[in-house]
C-alpha cells in the first residue's frame, strides 16, 4: 500500500467528475487500499477518489471511534434523503485546516458496489449520512465550501493561494 497525494482546494483538478467504475479488479482493490491508508494517515474520516486525481466513482469513508469499520463505496447513487436536515460542522482534507457549518439532511439511503462488485444498499445516519453527502459531492466536482456565503468562499480561496504560495517558495 502507499499514501497518495491529496489534491487541495481550488486546484482545477477537483472540479473533474467521476466516471463509474467498470472493471472490479486487483488495480481497484489497490486504489481502495491506497485511499484508506491515504485517510487514516491524514487523519480524515473520508476520501473520494477525485481527491486523489483519479477520477472514478469511489469512495471510503470510515466515522467509526477506533477507525476500525472501512466503508467502501464504488459507484455511489444517493436513493433518499430525509427531509429533517442538521447543521454540521465540516472539514476536508482538500481544505485543511478550514472548518465550516453546512445543512444536509441528517438521513440518506445509498445504492453502491463493494470492491469486488458486489452492490448493496445502506441506510446511513448522523455523521455517516453526512461523510457519504460530503464525498459524493467530490465525485460529481463540488467541494463543501460551494455551499457557504460567497464572501466566505471567497476568502478560503484567498487563504488557500496563499499557503500553496508559501509552500512553493519554501
Amino acid at each position: 500500500m502507499s499514501q497518495l497525494a491529496i489534491l487541495e482546494y481550488p486546484d482545477p483538478r477537483l472540479k473533474k467528475l467521476a466516471r463509474p467504475v467498470t472493471v472490479f479488479d486487483d488495480r481497484l482493490r489497490k486504489l481502495v487500499a491506497d485511499m484508506a491508508e491515504t485517510m487514516y494517515s491524514a487523519p480524515g474520516v473520508g476520501l473520494a477518489a477525485t481527491q486523489v486525481d483519479v477520477h472514478e466513482r469511489v469512495i471510503v469513508i470510515d466515522v467509526s471511534e477506533d477507525k476500525d469499520t472501512l466503508h467502501v463505496f464504488i459507484n455511489p447513487e444517493l436513493l433518499w434523503a430525509s427531509e429533517e436536515t442538521a447543521v454540521c460542522e465540516e472539514g476536508c482534507l482538500s481544505v485543511p485546516g478550514v472548518y465550516e457549518t453546512v445543512r444536509r439532511p441528517v438521513s440518506v439511503r445509498v445504492r453502491a458496489m463493494d470492491e469486488h462488485g458486489r452492490p448493496f444498499e445502506r441506510d446511513c445516519d448522523g455523521m455517516l449520512a453526512v461523510c457519504v453527502q460530503h464525498e459524493m459531492d467530490h465525485l460529481e466536482g463540488r467541494v463543501f465550501v460551494e455551499y457557504l456565503s460567497l464572501l466566505k468562499q471567497t476568502r478560503i480561496r484567498t487563504r488557500m493561494r496563499k499557503r500553496h504560495a508559501r509552500q512553493t517558495a519554501a
